[in-house]
């Protein structure tokens, strides 16, 4: 092999693992940047041009969300919420914002021993708030991530990339909104519940279900009591680990139930809704699955849910 030919395998892109996807359709996926830049290797290859590769990024420390590219982001506070999960904060430069539109997520790269996951979170922090932005985060005890980010700490940075996905929502266009949330599924609800209770204009009915394990592990206890307040949102809490509501606070005792999200229970909750919902949900793959089997069970169409 010659020393030129040699030259250009190694600016050869490199193919991801499986790894390296985080699995939620990013537009780009990951493949989607690697083919983009095997094309660009290929034609500065035939053109032995290697000027031409000089568009290339794997990075930015601009600030700038881009889902092309991933970008540094300081971390400025971390917050432990229960034995598992915590709330990190990252900075973003003066007034900044993601401007993410609803129910967006981002990508997160980290390596671990050597082997380089990407994962995708929505930021629970409103879509315009200026100068950080929030994300809620689960630790798995054997997850490749999870191991990644058990050693942040503030002043760290990290590299994320997008925004991609999320819920095509008009203020008033669905008369009840109703969600459907296992464990951190709760985040992407977060914004959308914020962005109906910041508009006055905005007259939408919501109903939050929110699946935990025991009262100690619900996410966001005073944030939710907030906006449980206002006239028109609703707030359930499911707690599958709990066997009696009697040792609960009593604000939580009239809206909470014990034991798992059944077929039933969500029938009776869906028949106390104001006006006829249309269905956000986002969980496990196992509870996205049961939820839309209830929920067909229940009569609600197909094009009536939205699953994060």
């Amino acid at each position: 092999m010659s020393t030129n030919e040699h030259d250009w395998l190694a600016l050869k892109p490199q193919e991801p693992s499986p790894s390296q996807c985080c699995g939620s359709g990013c537009k780009p996926c990951i493949y989607d940047v690697y083919e983009k830049e095997l094309a660009r290797w290929e034609r500065a290859r035939a053109k032995q041009d290697k000027s031409l590769l000089m568009e290339k990024k794997e990075q930015s420390n601009n600030s700038e969300l881009n889902p092309d590219t991933f970008t540094a982001f300081n971390i400025s506070s971390v917050e432990q919420l229960t034995e598992d999960t915590y709330q990190y904060k990252f900075e973003l430069p003066g007034n900044s914002s993601l401007r993410l539109s609803l129910g967006q997520h981002i990508v997160l790269r980290g390596v671990v021993d050597g082997l380089e996951v990407q994962r995708a979170y929505t930021p629970i922090s409103p879509g315009n708030a200026e100068g950080y932005f929030e994300v809620l985060m689960k630790c798995y005890g054997a997850g490749l991530m999870s191991q990644y980010i058990k050693t942040w700490k503030k002043g760290d940075v990290v590299f994320w990339r997008g925004p991609f996905g999320g819920f095509p929502y008009r203020p008033n266009k669905h008369g009840e909104l109703l969600m459907l949330a296992s464990g951190t599924g709760l985040a992407p609800m977060l914004p959308i519940l914020q962005s109906i209770t910041n508009d006055e204009e905005d007259e939408t009915f919501v109903t939050l279900v929110g699946c935990f394990r025991t009262f100690d592990k619900i996410y966001l206890k005073p944030l939710l009591q907030d906006l449980a307040r206002y006239w028109n949102i609703r707030i359930f809490y499911v707690l599958s680990q709990e066997t009696s509501l009697e040792k609960l606070p009593w604000s939580y005792q009239e809206n909470t139930y014990t034991g798992r999200l059944s077929e039933d229970l969500l029938k009776t909750i869906i028949n106390s809704c104001r006006r006829k919902p249309y269905v956000l949900i986002c969980g496990s793959s196992a509870f996205n699955e049961d939820m839309s089997r209830y929920l067909k069970a229940a009569g609600i169409e197909e094009n009536c849910c939205f699953v994060f």
